[in-house]
């Protein structure tokens, strides 16, 4: 397609359907943000981070930050979940709590855009930001730390809940640094795409997540082990 006036080539727009189909088949996806004081967390290395992901055997990756996602999505072509945090001193809200954040994501080349979705004091309503992702023809992905959080969420249209934010708000702190397998059933029994993150450091987790009849397993990768340790991601995923 060519851009009108300027002779310019431009990628046809993927429906959001197909997106969404290219992430269901996703087997791994791969945090690759940046270690804080390392090498690695410049915005220069993140293209040689998100293709050592892809090479390893991801088929996704979750990107923080626009320069960031900016500099990952101009080197791979798999799905990227995108995300910005803040650190709000009216609010515990961390991930992606503005619109704004939202444009400028799916601006940067965002394929699925997460947000916080938790009931909690924030600066603008979850459904507004669903509403902010679905315009910018992007994926929204709902961070949860309960049940309540993903029917709200899926109430606000959000296509795939995460159990991103279990264990990690006050009212589900202390239940343990382990999977939270009962929330991954839970999204799972509401018959929708749910993505396991966090805390699956281990085989066993592993398992017991997929046993959890999970549709995605999201392991929360370092970026360091996969390149400085030239690990392969699909094995270090159930070896770390």
């Amino acid at each position: 397609m060519t851009e009108e006036g300027t002779g310019t080539e431009r990628a046809p727009m993927r429906p959001a359907r197909c997106r969404m189909r290219a992430v269901a088949e996703v087997g791994l996806t791969t945090a690759t943000n940046g270690v804080t004081g390392d090498v690695v967390a410049q915005v220069q290395k993140q293209p040689a981070v998100a293709a050592a992901a892809v090479a390893g055997g991801a088929s996704g990756v979750r990107i923080e930050g626009v320069e960031n996602l900016r500099a990952a999505r101009a080197a791979v072509s798999v799905p990227i979940i995108a995300i910005l945090k803040r650190d709000l001193d009216e609010s515990p809200v961390r991930i992606t709590p503005y619109a704004a954040d939202v444009r400028a994501l799916a601006e940067a080349g965002a394929d699925i855009i997460a947000y916080d979705a938790t009931d909690r004091v924030r600066p603008e309503p979850a459904a507004a930001l669903v509403a902010a992702i679905r315009e910018a023809g992007c994926i929204a992905m709902a961070d949860s730390a309960t049940s309540e959080d993903g029917r709200r969420a899926l109430a606000h249209g959000a296509a795939i809940l995460g159990t991103t934010l279990s264990g990690y708000t006050d009212e589900t702190a202390g239940q343990g640094d382990g999977v939270d397998t009962a929330l991954i059933a839970a999204f799972a029994d509401l018959g929708v795409f749910v993505m396991a993150e966090g805390r699956l450091n281990t085989p066993d987790r592993a398992a017991a997540a997929m046993a959890a009849d999970i549709a995605e397993l999201h392991r929360d990768l370092r970026s360091d082990k996969v390149t400085r340790r030239k690990v392969s991601t699909r094995i270090a995923a159930f070896a770390f």
